[in-house]
């Protein structure tokens, strides 16, 4: 029996914003496979080096796509990661930008004990909607989606969006 061809979809957004949660609930929904880049990252040691300034290891691009090649040409992967911009453009069909309203935001990445730069930072990174932009800049316009992530409510409401997306996507290509 040949297996039917099922869709990468990438998860990213700011820190905080919920990609872990709506990632690991789609998986276990759909069969799909969850990847969380930073996990993987911390599993297989795929680091660059240190920043002091930020208090965390430095990913190296390179060997995460390495890591991943093969695995994204199967299909059926959901990646989550708050950078999108060193993928390759293929790996992809849809790629979701979850958004969420600066004081939730804050309020969660303060209980993730973020503080100082950091917690600015990455609220800027929001306000200016930089990975938005990083996504529409890295993917057709077509296949990029915001979506807002501030409640239950919200990831039900995406769970839904995603998984008819997927269905329509299943009987499109198979």
């Amino acid at each position: 029996m040949k297996m039917l061809k099922r869709p990468n979809i990438l998860l990213t957004g700011t820190p905080g914003v919920g990609k872990t949660t709506l990632g690991k609930e789609l998986a276990q929904r759909t069969g799909l496979t969850y990847i969380n880049v930073g996990d993987l990252a911390q599993e297989s040691e795929l680091y660059d080096g240190f920043d002091e300034e930020y208090q965390c290891p430095i990913l190296d691009e390179d060997r995460v796509v390495d890591e991943l090649e093969d695995k994204m040409g199967e299909g059926g992967m959901i990646v989550d990661y708050h950078g999108c911009d060193f993928f390759p453009e293929r790996w992809f069909h849809i790629v979701f930008v979850l958004r969420t309203e600066n004081s939730v935001l804050y309020n969660r990445l303060e209980s993730r004990g973020y503080k100082g730069k950091k917690l600015q930072d990455n609220i800027q990174c929001e306000i200016f909607q930089t990975i938005y932009e990083e996504a529409m800049e890295s993917y057709k316009e077509e296949i990029v989606h915001q979506l807002p992530s501030n409640n239950p409510e919200d990831l039900e409401r995406n769970m839904e969006q995603i998984l008819q997306w997927i269905e329509q996507w299943m009987k499109d290509n198979n």
